[in-house]
């Protein structure tokens, strides 16, 4: 790519592809393409046939997707799968039809099997089973890759797959019903810190007030009744690897611009923490000082989740932000963001 080249960013208001486009401003690429969901619905195939006909993207990069955590996937898989399958197949062949030079497909690490042996390779896809709870998206992410594979091989087009870790980072999705783990207990823990802040509070000054009637007799302060723990899900246990947005961003753009080969390459920083730690780690940054109470009644997902990302750090990437600097990025961002103070 060039700094003239005309580059469609599907899914630019999300997650992963906002950061794509941030970067790529930043970067100094004059012809952006995007489409917000009511300018185009990429699950219409006439819709993405007239938008590639006028348009004529010569880089595509397909970021647009329904994503969402365990009760998100639990509670919508087939949304999950049709509108993912939809989005996908439509983009893919359009950028056949219209002679795109190199499409870059956003896949996830949870393609690979529930059981896969770690860290989990690329070669590892399809050997088993997938994680029930979001076998819906994986199969359709799976299609995806199998989709820019065949093409690649039938029509000699330039579709490559990134399969990134887990991802966080501002402009995050913190809605408890359909975010990922590490967005949702920031805001978990947020809101709970400030929850025991106003309680204690308000305790303070109904003390204060009562002290200050005459004859009474001062009373102990009780305990707070909002705020003292945060329930999450499933046992703690399970491991997982969390990549900053900012990072995944720049190893699109690398791969974009330094690979071309049809095997799918993941994209991670190679290191994992269990959900208690992370836990523990996003309570110390948010300040919280009550409880973590966990839910064994509810699922944990996949045991593991670690990427081997040694294909990738051959190429020449590897990833820079901390998990410790990435979720202090995000908590400042997210409350920047309710404050009025961020950028929306």
């Amino acid at each position: 790519m060039n700094k003239t080249s005309k580059i469609y960013i599907a899914g630019h208001g999300g997650l992963v592809g906002s950061a794509i486009y941030r970067l790529l401003k930043k970067e100094g690429y004059l012809s952006l393409v995007v489409r917000t969901s009511r300018e185009l619905d990429l699950t219409c195939q006439a819709d993405v046939e007239d938008f590639f006909a006028k348009e004529k993207p010569e880089y595509v990069f397909l970021a647009a997707a329904k994503v969402g955590g365990i009760l998100a996937n639990s509670t919508y898989p087939a949304d999950f799968i049709y509108r993912n399958l939809a989005i996908q197949s439509n983009i893919i062949h359009e950028a056949y039809v219209s002679g795109v030079k190199k499409l870059l497909f956003l896949g996830s690490s949870c393609i690979y099997p529930k059981f896969a042996p770690q860290p989990m390779k690329e070669e590892y896809l399809l050997t088993g089973p997938l994680e029930p709870t979001n076998e819906p998206y994986a199969i359709a992410k799976i299609a995806g890759i199998k989709m820019c594979q065949s093409y690649n091989r039938q029509y000699g087009t330039n579709f490559i797959s990134v399969m990134p870790t887990n991802l966080y980072g501002p402009f995050d999705n913190f809605d408890l019903e359909t975010s990922h783990v590490l967005p949702a207990l920031i805001r978990k823990f947020h809101e709970a810190k400030v929850n025991m802040q106003e309680a204690k509070a308000e305790v303070s000054y109904k003390a204060e007030c009562k002290a200050k009637v005459p004859g009474s007799q001062p009373q102990p302060e009780p305990e707070p009744s909002d705020g003292r723990s945060v329930t999450i899900w499933g046992t703690g246990t399970p491991k997982r690897e969390f990549l900053y947005i900012d990072d995944l961003a720049d190893a699109c753009l690398f791969l974009m611009e330094h690979y071309d080969g049809s095997e799918i390459i993941n994209i991670g920083i190679g290191e994992e923490v269990s959900i208690g730690e992370l836990a523990s780690l996003i309570r110390e940054i948010v300040g919280y000082e009550g409880e973590i109470v966990y839910d064994s009644s509810k699922p944990d997902g996949m045991p593991r989740k670690l990427l081997d990302v040694s294909r990738l750090n051959a190429l020449g990437w590897k990833a820079k932000t901390s998990l410790q600097d990435g979720i202090l990025e995000t908590y400042d961002w997210y409350v920047n963001s309710k404050t009025g103070r961020g950028n929306s």
